[in-house]
């Protein structure tokens, strides 16, 4: 198993916990993102920049994610692709998405979009939750058991 991270948007503190997993249980962790980033030195953790662009970490996510690696995001159509290579994808606030929970998840997001796309301000998502990042780790530690 490889953890695969959409890296861009990732909050600093899940990255911290993904750092300190990687180097605990010895697992390859990748971080894929159009900007630079800074990572403690370890022979688990790999940075990919990609050039910038729409969709361009995503789909080098997709191009690289085998079956059964973790992929690290909050985007919804990405989890999708990769939970239909056979990947598990977890989002930062400790959502595992399933087969099962995936196309409301869809269904969800696209209204959004509907919604702001006709002029509705949705805002943002909240600022994460100390229970939302204890709910991250706890789901982490199951995958990686």
């Amino acid at each position: 198993m490889q953890i695969w991270v959409d890296a861009d948007a990732c909050p600093k503190i899940i990255k911290d916990i993904l750092f300190r997993a990687a180097i605990r249980t010895k697992t390859a962790l990748i971080l894929v993102s159009n900007h630079a980033l800074s990572t403690p030195p370890s022979t688990f953790i790999t940075k990919m920049q990609v050039l910038a662009g729409y969709d361009v970490a995503d789909n080098k996510i997709i191009e690289n994610v085998q079956a059964n690696d973790l992929v690290i995001t909050s985007d919804i159509p990405l989890a999708a692709a990769v939970i239909d290579k056979g990947a598990i994808a977890l989002n930062p606030r400790g959502e595992l998405y399933t087969r099962a929970n995936i196309k409301e998840r869809l269904s969800i997001r696209n209204f959004s979009t509907d919604l702001r796309g006709s002029g509705v301000r949705t805002g943002g998502p909240p600022t994460l939750s100390k229970k939302e990042i204890q709910r991250f780790a706890n789901e982490l530690d199951k995958v990686l058991r």
